[in-house]
């Protein structure tokens, strides 16, 4: 992998993309960036905010031209679920990057988020986790470059797992 290659997390909220790209950023020595955060920050909102304020599509467009001014290397991000809804935005990111897709079943996905109401997940009005997850699986499929399966392991293995896939990437 080249020096300046950012690792960029891909996956369904709760998946554990912002807590392994810190424990990987560390493990890498570099940079890290989780794009909710820095969206969060720029607007001065919380996404939940946005998305109920603007609505859902408004939030996709914020995202998409937030992910579009970013101008980084040798860094971790830490996406936004629903970043993969945008192939400029995922185009972008994956010019300077590989997408590693942390990849987590349904079911887990259910027992892991608990606050869907205010954690600020981009969802039409009607959808649910299940939509969203069947929705959002083949776009994280087609833009991965590498996938982990996160079932039952802890953030220990799923790190020691990315690592030993970029070493051979």
């Amino acid at each position: 992998m080249d020096p300046d290659t950012n690792v960029v997390l891909i996956g369904m909220p709760g998946a554990g993309k912002s807590t392994l790209g810190v424990l990987l950023a560390k493990e890498l020595s570099r940079s890290f960036l989780d794009t909710d955060i820095h969206i969060q920050a720029r607007e001065d909102l919380a996404l939940q905010s946005i998305i109920e304020k603007q609505g859902v599509e408004h939030f996709l467009r914020v995202e998409e031209t937030h992910i579009l001014s970013l101008n980084l290397k040798r860094h971790v991000i830490a996406t936004g679920g629903s970043v993969v809804y945008s192939p400029k935005a995922m185009e972008h990111l994956k010019r300077r990057g590989i997408a590693v897709l942390l990849d987590l079943s349904l079911p887990l996905l259910f027992e892991r988020i608990q606050d869907m109401d205010s954690r600020g997940i981009a969802m039409a009005p009607g959808q649910d986790l299940g939509i969203l997850y069947r929705e959002r699986k083949p776009l994280y499929d087609r833009y991965a470059d590498i996938r982990i399966a996160c079932d039952h392991k802890g953030h220990e293995t799923v790190l020691r797992e990315v690592l030993s896939c970029l070493a051979s990437y």
